[in-house]
């Protein structure tokens, strides 16, 4: 077997381990509440937070990696996330919720993902790159999401710090894969990236994320896909990974039960997203998107309809909700690449991300504020289903030709 596979292997667990510790946001808020009287707005402040460092950590993540290497990059970010788990379950102030939750955990996760996806497949894949692309991304989303029923059952049955016990344990597990497995380059171990040519590692002055900014900022297809990527993210991470199981538990869903539903999106998510990096390889990227978006449209328009009844009209959400969780990853890491090269494509991707978060932690914020005012998720879920019709928009007159600054950066 190649020595990307395990490369690859490396860089899923620690997308996994790293997830863990965002899957606490929807599992915590109630028992937060309860304890210390906080209110949604007040959580999910927090989480907002979260988003932010999380999303404008990836460019400059991009960076360092170009600039100190992969192995470091990560090892740094899986430590913090260790000493984050640990400072969470001393937490009794507002304050110290943001700062560790929000600022600390943001970042360390932030550097982790989604850089690192992008730059496995990139640096030791030519043949399978979609796919790699879809997989470690599945790990990356999908790993706060098979957290959860285990520390659904450990906020329920024990004290809600336990779960930090999950995190840390997931992270620390995930250190040791890294060291063992993963290596920055092929280059550094005389190998040939999969399915193609051995290459030198590159020379020159590295990509430095505000200079690629301002080279990428007016750009026609990197706007329409930073506004694409903003609605994808406050509909995943902002939206349902923070208030789909506060929603089910506003109409009589056990938190049990409601893990489980998002436990189940992060299986078919592994799915969805793997599917979405093949069909990647083989079709247009720009028009998978259009059809992930809208369907993800239609699937929020019905979500207050699936909550109330419940039965097969909410597990129909739930299978297609995960089936397209973050099938939009490979599609437009396709897309970003292809406009601007490799080197300043991961870098500009990590621009996009950017863009995801910041979009989630809009999201995140504002459906805690609308449900202490208006006592109800329903319209925000509405809400949210017409914006990524506005998604599928922005994306429909768009061709991803190579831009001039492409072969200057490559």
């Amino acid at each position: 077997m190649h020595r990307a596979w395990f490369v690859a292997a490396a860089g899923f667990v620690a997308l996994l381990a790293a997830a863990a510790i965002r899957a606490t946001f929807g599992i915590l808020m109630e028992p937060l509440m309860a304890e210390f009287g906080w209110s949604h707005s007040a959580i999910s402040t927090a989480a907002a937070i979260n988003l932010v460092v999380f999303g404008l950590s990836a460019p400059f993540a991009a960076a360092l990696t170009e600039r100190f290497g992969l192995t470091r990059v990560v090892v740094s970010a899986l430590s913090l996330i260790v000493g984050s788990a640990v400072a969470l379950t001393q937490v009794s102030t507002l304050w110290q919720l943001y700062v560790v939750w929000g600022l600390v955990a943001g970042a360390a996760t932030g550097a982790v993902a989604p850089v690192l996806a992008a730059t496995v497949a990139s640096r030791w894949f030519v043949a399978r790159r979609g796919l790699v692309v879809g997989l470690l991304t599945a790990a990356n989303s999908t790993g706060q999401l098979i957290f959860l029923p285990l520390m659904a059952y450990l906020t329920e049955h024990t004290d809600w710090r336990w779960t930090m016990a999950v995190v840390g344990g997931a992270a620390v597990l995930a250190l040791v894969c890294v060291l063992a497995m993963l290596r920055d380059r092929p280059s550094d171990l005389g190998l040939a990236p999969y399915g193609g040519e051995a290459e030198a590692a590159p020379t020159g002055p590295r990509p430095e994320a505000m200079a690629v900014l301002h080279r990428v900022k007016r750009d026609r297809v990197f706007l329409a896909l930073a506004g694409s990527f903003f609605i994808c993210g406050a509909t995943t991470v902002g939206l349902i990974a923070v208030h789909l199981i506060p929603a089910a538990h506003d109409h009589g869903i056990p938190p049990g039960q409601a893990a489980g539903l998002m436990a189940a999106m992060g299986v078919l998510d592994i799915a969805g997203t793997t599917a979405s990096g093949w069909l990647t390889d083989r079709y247009p990227a720009r028009r998978l998107l259009l059809v992930y978006y809208v369907g993800r449209g239609i699937s929020l328009l019905i979500l207050p309809l699936a909550l109330s009844v419940q039965g097969p009209t909410l597990t129909a959400f739930t299978v297609f909700y995960g089936l397209d969780w973050i099938a939009t990853v490979p599609p437009t890491v396709a897309l970003v690449t292809q406009r601007f090269g490799r080197e300043t494509g991961l870098v500009a991707f990590g621009w996009v991300f950017a863009a995801h978060q910041l979009g989630g932690a809009l999201a995140a914020w504002a459906a805690g504020f609308m449900r202490d005012t208006a006592g109800t998720y329903d319209g925000v879920f509405v809400a949210s289903g017409l914006l990524c019709f506005t998604a599928a928009l922005m994306l429909a007159g768009i061709r991803a030709r190579p831009a001039r600054l492409a072969t200057a950066s490559a």
